[in-house]
C-alpha cells in the first residue's frame, strides 16, 4: 500500500507560486476543481510531516489520513489575501492532528510502550512532544512572526526559503522553477535566511528574557 501510495505522490505536479496564488482565488470564487488541485498538491507536505514519526507502514497510512483533516481544516481557514504560504500555515494544524490522533490510544492497534522504527518507545516520542500551554503560545507566536517575516522578504527569496525549507524542494529544482542558476538560489536562500534572522532578532532576545 505504501509503495503504491509513493508512486501516487511522485506523479503530483509541484505548482508555482503564481499558480497555487490562481487557484486559491478560483476557489475563493467557488472552484471546487481548482480546490480539489490545491489539496492534491499538498499531500507531500502531509506524508513529510507523518514518516517524521518514524511508524510502520499501517500506522503511518492511518497518521496520513489524519494529516490530510489537517489539511482540509486549515484550508478553511486560510486567507490567501495574507500571502502567507499555505504549506507555513497548514504545517502546524497538520501536526497537531496528527499527535492528537497517536495520544488517543484507546482504540489504538498499538501501545504507547511499543517502539517506532527508529527504536524509541512512543510513550518517549509523545513526551517530547509535550509542551505546556505556555510553550504552545509562544511556539504559536513564533510561528506567526516567522510567516510575517518570510511574507516580507523579496518575492525571489519568499519562494526559494519556502520550497527548500517547507516543501523539501531541490536548489536544481527551485532553479527549474523560478528559471534562475542554482548559485543564485543558494545566494537567495542565504539572503533570505540572514533577513529572516534579523526581523525576529529582537522577538528572539525577549522570549528568551521572558
Amino acid at each position: 500500500m505504501l509503495k503504491e501510495y509513493l508512486a501516487e505522490l511522485q506523479k503530483t505536479p509541484l505548482l508555482t507560486r503564481e499558480e497555487e496564488t490562481e487557484l486559491w482565488q478560483l476557489y475563493a470564487g467557488g472552484d471546487r476543481e481548482a480546490y480539489n488541485k490545491l489539496m492534491t498538491s499538498y499531500q507531500p507536505l502531509v506524508f513529510k510531516i507523518a514518516a517524521g514519526f518514524k511508524l510502520p507502514e499501517p500506522q503511518l497510512m492511518e497518521l496520513v489520513q489524519e494529516g490530510m483533516l489537517g489539511l482540509l481544516e486549515a484550508a478553511e481557514r486560510y486567507d490567501y489575501k495574507r500571502g502567507v504560504a499555505f504549506s507555513v500555515f497548514a504545517m502546524h494544524r497538520i501536526r497537531g492532528r496528527m499527535l492528537d490522533f497517536l495520544q488517543q490510544d484507546e482504540s489504538r492497534s498499538f501501545s504507547l510502550d511499543d517502539t517506532n522504527a527508529a527504536g524509541v518507545a512512543w510513550a518517549e516520542v509523545l513526551a517530547s512532544s509535550g509542551r505546556t500551554p505556555f510553550e504552545e503560545a509562544e511556539l504559536s507566536m513564533l510561528t506567526d512572526r516567522v510567516a510575517q517575516a518570510l511574507h516580507r522578504l523579496p518575492e525571489k527569496e519568499q519562494q526559494v526559503l519556502t520550497g527548500i525549507y517547507l516543501e523539501d524542494r531541490t536548489a536544481a529544482d527551485m532553479a527549474d522553477s523560478i528559471h534562475v542558476s542554482q548559485g543564485h538560489i543558494y545566494r537567495l536562500q542565504k539572503r533570505g535566511v540572514k533577513r529572516i534572522r534579523g526581523m525576529l532578532s529582537h522577538f528572539i532576545a525577549d522570549l528568551k528574557r521572558s
